[in-house]
């Protein structure tokens, strides 16, 4: 092999344990925040980068996390049928995978000093239990993720917490409060953001379900008891089909309301994406058919999302 084939080898190995294929997903709440703080003329630019460069770093950074703890537990065996990790493939060291991990957890932390300063400490405890909870999905003597808790991690923090708090970044800028808030000023959090997020969230917890009806196998003999393990293939589907419907009610719910009016239904067109998809996870198991699957469930993420953000600003813009 030349240096040049190596180089490349070392670059495309990186890459899979990073998972840019991710990021999109990772992306999707920061970009519903912008929509909805667009509405409520609050967006800030400055403020909502910081934010999604941030929310992109941590996704990488949970990435890497759970490659390596995945591999240092024994969950990433033979049998299982997803993506290539890198460091069970021997394709990188462990010690370099969990540098990685730190590495970008750090950086997070770099880009986020400046929404900390405006932030206060709401931030700082979103922020570092959001590291945190990466981390302990799979590493630590109790990991969550082995314990039937992972889908709630991910509605929570990478839909929930990722919506509300690019709102809030943003919205704070206006509130009149100095540096380094140690509350939630009022109005910077309204009940708007937190039921514009459940799309997101329901959507981004839709990926791990998927993930985990292809493993639920492979998972079970490595003694990971995800949701999917303990609940079987019929009622993991039915989480999946819940946590589709609700990305499809929100808007219907925000529709309702003339404050954003038809606008809010954009997201309706992205159906059809869900429905192609929804179908392969109600009829297959096997990897063939649901690492494609993952994909398309992110891509109807982003795309919903892209739309809902749009159908939220739109009244502002029109």
């Amino acid at each position: 092999m030349s240096t040049a084939d190596a180089q490349v080898s070392k670059t495309r190995a990186w890459l899979m344990a990073a998972r840019p294929q991710t990021l999109p997903a990772g992306s999707a709440p920061v970009i519903v925040g912008a929509g909805l703080a667009f509405h409520d003329e609050v967006f800030t630019p400055e403020t909502w980068l910081a934010a999604l460069v941030g929310a992109l770093l941590i996704q990488v950074g949970t990435n890497f996390a759970n490659d390596y703890y995945d591999a240092m537990k024994g969950a990433d065996t033979d049998d299982r049928e997803g993506f290539t990790r890198v460091t069970a493939g021997g394709l990188i060291p462990a010690g370099r995978v969990k540098w990685a991990m730190v590495a970008t957890y750090g950086l997070a932390v770099v880009v986020g000093v400046p929404l900390v300063a405006v932030g206060g400490l709401p931030i700082v405890v979103v922020g570092l239990s959001g590291i945190a909870a990466g981390v302990l999905y799979t590493g630590g003597p109790f990991p969550y993720g082995y314990r039937g808790l992972g889908d709630l991690f991910v509605f929570v923090y990478f839909g929930v917490v990722a919506v509300t708090g690019t709102y809030y970044v943003q919205a704070v800028m206006y509130a009149p409060v100095g540096l380094f808030p140690t509350g939630i000023p009022p109005e910077t959090l309204p009940v708007a953001a937190v039921v514009a997020s459940l799309p997101a969230a329901a959507l981004s917890t839709a990926i791990l379900v998927v993930n985990n009806i292809r493993d639920r196998e492979s998972d079970a003999a490595a003694g990971k008891r995800t949701l999917a393990v303990k609940l079987g293939y019929r009622w993991s589907r039915v989480e999946f089909l819940a946590l589709v419907g609700m990305a499809y009610v929100v808007p219907v719910v925000f529709a309702l309301d003339p404050e954003y009016g038809q606008w809010a239904l954009a997201p309706l067109l992205s159906l059809p994406l869900a429905a192609i998809v929804s179908k392969t996870v109600l009829e297959r198991t096997d990897g063939e058919a649901l690492n494609p699957a993952l994909e398309r469930v992110g891509q109807t993420l982003f795309v919903h999302s892209l739309l809902f953000a749009g159908g939220l600003a739109a009244p502002a813009l029109l």
